[in-house]
Parts: C-alpha cells; sequence; structure tokens
C-alpha cells in the first residue's frame, strides 16, 4: 500500500474512532449514571418513536420505559433491594428489555439465562447466579420445573402468559401482578450511593467447552457497549436495527439494542434466526442496520436464494457490525447481499480488550494502528502449545510477538471504564483470567484465552482458542484455520475441527465433524484440501454429521464431538480415516489395528 493510500487509511480509522470515543467519554466506574438513566433521557427525547417492533406489536419509547416502571415497582413489592439477583429465562419477546432495565432502575441484578438450556446446565446457572425469583413464560416454565428440585435456592416462579387461575402456591401470573402497579418512575433514592461500577447484569459463556460461567456486567460495562455501538453504527432516529440474536448474549441484547435505542432508532426484533425469512423482514420492514455474529452470515451465504430474490438485495441496510466472520464468508456475504459497509469489532463478555475494523479489511478482527498503539491496551504475548500458558523469559517477563507471529491476546488491567475487569461470580474462575508479571514486575492483564497474529499496518487476526491449537507431528495445527479450507471443500456446509487422542501417537490427529449437502465425495474433499493444506494439518478422522447440537448462538458443542473420538462401536455417523493418502471408512477391523498401534497415521 502506498504512502497516501495508508494515509488514508489513518485518517478514517482515526475519525470513525473518534465517533466512538465521543460517545462513551462520559461512560465512569464511578459515575453515579447508570443504565436506566441514559435510557430515561433517550425515551424523554424521544417518547412518541417506536423502539421496539416485535411479531407485529409495537412499543414507542414512552411505552418501553412505562413497561420498565410497572416491572420496577413489581421488583420493589416482592422485597427486592440493590445487589439481589432476578433469573430472566425467556426467548426474545417484546417485555425481554424492559424487564431488565426495569430491575436497572431499584438496582437488582438480571441474570440473562440463555433459553434453550435446559437439565443440569439450568440448574447451574440459576445457582451461580444466586437469584431468588425467576421469570418465565410458558415455552420456558416447562425446562424449569424439570429442574426445580435441582436448584439450591427456593425459587419464587412468576409466568409471563399464566392466567391468574393457573396459580399455584409458587407459580404466580407475572401479568395479573403487574396490572395494578404503578407506571410513574420510581424513586431512585433506595438505590443513591449507587455507581456505574455496581453489576447490572450476569451474561454467560456459551458453553462450548463445558458449563457456563456468569460474567458479571457492570453498568459502565454495559454503557460502553451500548454506546459504543450508538457512536460506531451513527444511527438516525429513522432507522431500523434487525436484532436475530438473543437478548441473553451481550452481541444482540447490548450492542445491538444499544446502537438503536441509544440514538432513538428502532429495534426490529426477532424471536429467532430464520434464513429462510431473514431477507424479506430486512427488506419489508425497512431495516437499515444488521447485527451478527459470524455463524449466522455462515448459515446465509450457505442457504439456498430468497423465495424473492429480490429481496436479498433491493434492500435499505447500510450497515452489518458483529463479530466472528470468517474471511471465505465475508466476501461472499458483502457480495451476494450488497452489504456496503461491515465492521467487524472483537471482545469477550467479561474481558476487557475491544477491537475494531473500521475499514472493512476481510477478516480482520480490529486494528491497531502503530501511531495510536498506546492508546490500546491489548497486546499479543508468545505462547506455548503444550503447556497453555504465555512464554517467559530468563527474567521471567513475557515476550511480546512480532508482526505475523501467533500469540494470546492480552489487555491491561486497569480501574477506568475501558480497561476494568469485572470477572466472573465465581471469584476462583476470575483469578485464572489475570496474568501476572508481563511486562514489568507487579503489572496485570487479562487472559482472552484468544491466539492471534497481527500483521505490519496493525490489523489483528484471529486464529484460534487455546485449547483448540493442538500439536501433531511436532507442529502446531490451528482447528480454525483448518476449518475454514474444509468448509470450502465441495459440498460441505460446516466443518467442526479439533484434535482426538491417538493410542501409540504422540499428540492429537485432526478429526473433522462436516456437515455436508448432497453431491458430497469424500475423494474430492480429500483433493480439495490437499492443495490448500500441509500434510501435518490435514484432518486424520473425518466423520459425516447427520445433526448436530449447537448453542443458542449457533456455536458447536465441539466437546461432545471430542469425547465421542472415533470409535465406530459408538458412533452411528460414518467415519473415515486417512490411511496411505486415502480416505477409507473407518470399520472395527481398522479401529483394531488403531489401538493396536500396527496402524501409523
Amino acid at each position: 500500500m502506498g504512502f497516501f493510500a495508508s494515509l488514508k487509511r489513518d485518517a478514517t480509522f482515526i475519525k470513525r474512532m473518534i465517533r466512538i470515543l465521543r460517545s462513551i467519554s462520559s461512560v465512569g466506574p464511578d459515575s453515579p449514571n447508570l443504565v436506566c438513566d441514559d435510557f430515561e433521557r433517550v425515551a424523554d427525547r424521544y417518547k412518541d418513536n417506536l423502539a421496539i417492533l416485535f411479531e407485529g406489536k409495537t412499543l414507542t419509547y414512552q411505552q418501553l420505559d412505562t413497561m420498565a416502571n410497572r416491572y420496577a415497582h413489581w421488583g420493589r413489592a416482592r422485597g427486592l433491594k440493590p445487589g439481589d439477583t432476578v433469573a430472566l429465562f425467556m426467548p426474545n419477546r417484546l417485555e425481554y428489555i424492559a424487564i431488565w432495565l426495569g430491575l436497572n432502575k431499584i438496582g437488582v441484578i438480571t441474570a440473562l439465562i440463555n433459553n434453550s438450556l435446559t437439565g443440569p446446565g439450568l440448574a447451574h446457572c440459576i445457582n451461580i447466579s444466586m437469584a431468588s425469583l425467576t421469570l418465565v413464560d410458558r415455552t420456558t416454565m416447562p425446562c424449569f420445573r424439570e429442574v426445580e428440585k435441582q436448584i439450591e435456592r427456593h425459587q419464587a416462579l412468576w409466568v409471563l402468559d399464566l392466567d391468574r387461575d393457573e396459580e399455584s402456591d409458587n407459580c404466580r401470573s407475572l401479568d395479573s401482578a403487574l396490572k395494578g402497579v404503578s407506571s410513574v418512575r420510581p424513586d431512585p433514592t433506595p438505590r443513591l450511593g449507587m455507581t456505574a461500577h455496581a453489576v447490572a447484569l450476569y451474561i454467560y459463556t456459551s458453553g462450548t467447552t463445558g458449563l457456563p460461567k456468569a460474567a458479571k456486567i457492570s453498568n459502565a460495562r454495559a454503557q460502553m457497549y451500548m454506546k459504543a455501538f450508538a457512536g460506531l453504527s451513527h444511527m438516525r432516529e429513522d432507522d431500523r436495527i434487525y436484532c436475530v440474536l438473543p437478548l441473553y448474549h451481550a452481541t444482540g441484547g447490548l450492542c445491538g439494542v444499544g446502537a438503536a435505542l441509544m440514538n432513538g432508532a428502532c429495534v426490529v426484533l426477532k424471536r429467532k434466526f430464520s434464513a429462510s425469512q431473514f431477507w424479506s423482514d430486512v427488506r419489508n420492514q425497512g431495516v437499515t442496520h444488521l447485527v451478527y455474529i459470524g455463524e449466522l452470515c455462515r448459515y446465509l451465504v450457505n442457504s439456498d436464494p430468497a423465495p424473492n430474490p429480490e429481496d436479498e438485495r433491493k434492500h435499505k441496510v447500510r450497515m452489518a457490525f458483529g463479530n466472528g466472520m470468517r474471511p471465505e464468508v465475508w466476501t461472499n456475504f458483502q457480495k451476494r447481499f450488497k452489504i456496503p459497509h461491515i465492521v467487524e469489532f472483537y471482545g469477550s463478555t467479561e474481558g476487557n480488550v475491544s477491537l475494531f475494523n473500521l475499514d472493512g479489511q476481510p477478516g480482520a478482527v480490529g486494528r491497531v494502528p502503530r501511531i495510536l498503539r498506546n492508546r490500546f491496551n491489548v497486546r499479543l504475548v508468545r505462547f506455548d502449545v503444550e503447556s497453555e500458558m504465555p512464554v517467559r523469559r530468563p527474567d521471567g517477563l513475557c515476550y511480546e510477538c512480532k508482526p505475523g507471529e501467533v500469540g494470546e491476546a492480552i489487555g491491561q488491567i486497569a480501574n477506568d471504564a475501558k480497561h476494568a475487569y469485572s470477572g466472573y461470580a465465581d471469584k476462583a474462575a476470575t483469578q485464572k483470567k489475570i496474568l501476572t508479571d508481563v511486562f514489568k514486575k507487579g503489572d496485570a492483564w487479562f487472559r482472552t484465552g484468544d491466539l492471534m497474529r497481527q500483521d505490519k499496518a496493525g490489523y489483528l487476526y484471529f486464529v484460534d482458542r487455546i485449547g483448540d491449537t493442538f500439536r501433531w507431528k511436532g507442529e502446531n495445527v490451528s482447528t480454525s484455520e483448518v476449518a475454514e479450507h474444509c468448509a470450502s471443500a465441495p459440498a460441505v456446509e460446516e466443518a467442526i475441527l479439533y484434535g482426538v487422542p491417538v493410542p501409540h501417537h504422540d499428540g492429537k490427529a485432526g478429526m473433522a465433524s462436516l456437515i455436508t449437502r448432497d453431491g458430497f465425495d469424500i475423494r474430492a474433499f480429500k483433493d480439495h484440501i490437499d492443495s490448500r493444506l500441509p500434510t501435518y494439518a490435514r484432518p486424520r478422522f473425518v466423520r459425516l454429521l447427520q445433526e448436530v447440537e449447537t448453542t443458542g448462538t449457533f456455536k458447536y458443542k465441539k466437546m461432545d464431538l471430542i469425547k465421542d473420538g472415533f470409535d465406530p462401536a459408538h458412533i452411528r455417523d460414518p467415519l473415515f480415516v486417512l490411511v496411505a493418502d486415502e480416505y477409507l471408512a473407518l470399520n472395527p477391523a481398522i479401529m483394531s489395528e488403531i489401538e493396536a498401534g500396527r496402524m501409523r497415521l
């Protein structure tokens, strides 16, 4: 890139970053201003504007505020006080945002529970929240009932859409209880003395590698998410954002919602994602902004053309923003659906590292220009895959990565709103994510758990999650990068990569679990990956999934696949093993050869 082009790129980045920084300039952990205060100011200014559109129902800003006030008074009448927790276990619906905003008005924490959870996972999430009340609707009530005896604290259960005559001793109608409740803004006196450092929400990790953890989201952090994307998106009061992501997740529930509600714009809310309805909704509802996660974009790119092909291209969308869009999806998504501007960002729910790709470099999760390096708290440090720890110098400090080197992304911890680390409800889990004595004795950095590389222009690229990268034949294998190439093979829709231990072999062998379309051919798959991957990175095992379970944010439950391994005695899906440069159907005879160490992979 030439000097003037580089200068222009930097100027664009700085201009857009200034817009974000201005939008969050008022946020501070010591401020008495909470999320509800920000919302009330917007609601007063845009009271007649449409705030939420959901399944043909609407709420203006005034109506949303009124609904939130009712939930606040309901909570006070239940004896809730600042610092208490209520578990919210519902799907996306009109009342969802009003509930947690209303509880925020009385200083109460809302634990946003994944509405697709069942069994021990659900009980675990409610237990670690320490909630004394759980709010459900008819769709989630049966799942709660199944685990009620596993919940450690007695739960008062309140149900939306429940008639009064269906109530029982521990099951009350939330609709009935709200009917006689005041709609006036509650007296803020009981929460005076609270600051934005106080926890507003518990948002849970996705649980792809075990039980979810409850990340503590302070008011300041929630405000950072909401206001940053209000500035980034530059939404106007007549704009609309389409949100099909679950509201219990930060990307949809804070970033997407905040972009609209901090600007007086409208959230077009969907109960759940539907690839077949996506573009007709976008076009018919006059949507101007999209919030995504990468898996959603991959689904759309892999989907058949919309019933009305014009829906995909003749819409009003100016910007899509989100995280996790892989390079091989980016270009196809932008070209096929005519999206003028894609903004990728990076940030974990609980962490203090935030990155933005503001100029549309495909595949980059963000950028730290050299001239602004000291204004960002993110660094990459050399990492040892086997010990899963950063490499230490002889003096005990860490090595910072050079351009092109892969390392763990870390963020320096400080007490300001941008760099604070609130951690999890579990103190032990919180401490595990802190790295000390990094570049000087006594400093403290948040471990993202993500491996990245940075190029000379400052762009950062996601490589893999720590624990996903494994060693085979003395080489580090990135599951993320191998998955990209496998997913681009003919008739492959999705590829999930992981390492599996093999008897009598060092390290782990790569295994690819594939979701395929009609016409998939294992020989064509091998030809494809042979042309793109070095020998050591080619999957030794292939599993053709007949069905696959995902989390509520479309992530695959990789741990379940890893536990399954590659034993044909326990797996009904077709299995293949790479033997002598050919994928063979893995049968009990070959399995016994592998177990005996007579077959080398």
